[in-house]
């Protein structure tokens, strides 16, 4: 049964491939920011599980003919922070506002998770959840601050920071899981898998 990973997100991929997986990327051409217009004073939980289904659902309709025995992975991530539901800065001023908010407080990372699986080329079964892992980050000095701005790593992220590239130097700590701040929940993952009937360890590649 092929994997099939409906993001473009080099973390997510290392991700499942550090975990035995091996899927085919295809990325998801959805317009984000009119899904989320159409769910006004959602929670985040709900916001971010939509998304993660639109983009499964819109690769799984591409992948079909090509893998009609497959299941399609779809996520989503977004950070609530002092009341407010970011994904990816628009720009190092964005970041950098973000980051002066977030500099040693707390927040919560959402992840929508979507697990579709295909039977014969067509949608059969589907699993939808999210997982939330709170971030505490630390407080970078200005000079810290502005070097990270500069490497580029925070405007292609949800929050601004990774917490498994540079970012990770400041984050002092998580509650929760790790695999989902990093874009993909590995235990919420073969929960949802199981949940369209399929057994994480069908999927890993062989060891040699």
């Amino acid at each position: 049964m092929r994997v099939v990973l409906a993001s473009a997100s080099p973390a997510r991929l290392s991700v499942l491939r550090a975990a035995g997986l091996d899927p085919l990327v295809e990325v998801a051409d959805v317009d984000e920011e009119a899904l989320l217009e159409a769910l006004p004073g959602a929670p985040p939980a709900e916001k971010v599980t939509h998304l993660a289904g639109a983009k499964a659902a819109t690769v799984a309709r591409r992948v079909g003919a090509a893998h009609p025995d497959a299941v399609v992975i779809g996520c989503d991530s977004m950070l609530l922070v002092d009341g407010e539901l970011v994904g990816k800065p628009s720009g190092v001023e964005q970041a950098r506002k973000r980051w002066r908010t977030m500099a040693g407080a707390t927040g919560e990372l959402f992840t929508g998770h979507a697990v579709l699986r295909l039977a014969d080329g067509e949608i059969e079964r589907v699993a939808e959840g999210h997982a939330t892992t709170t971030v505490r980050f630390a407080d970078p000095s200005d000079a810290e601050l502005e070097a990270y701005l500069a490497t580029g790593e925070p405007l292609a992220v949800a929050g601004a920071f990774t917490l498994d590239g540079r970012g990770g130097w400041f984050v002092d700590g998580i509650d929760g899981d790790p695999s989902n701040v990093i874009g993909i929940s590995l235990p919420l993952t073969r929960r949802l898998l199981a949940g369209v009937g399929v057994g994480v360890t069908e999927l890993w590649t062989p060891t040699r």
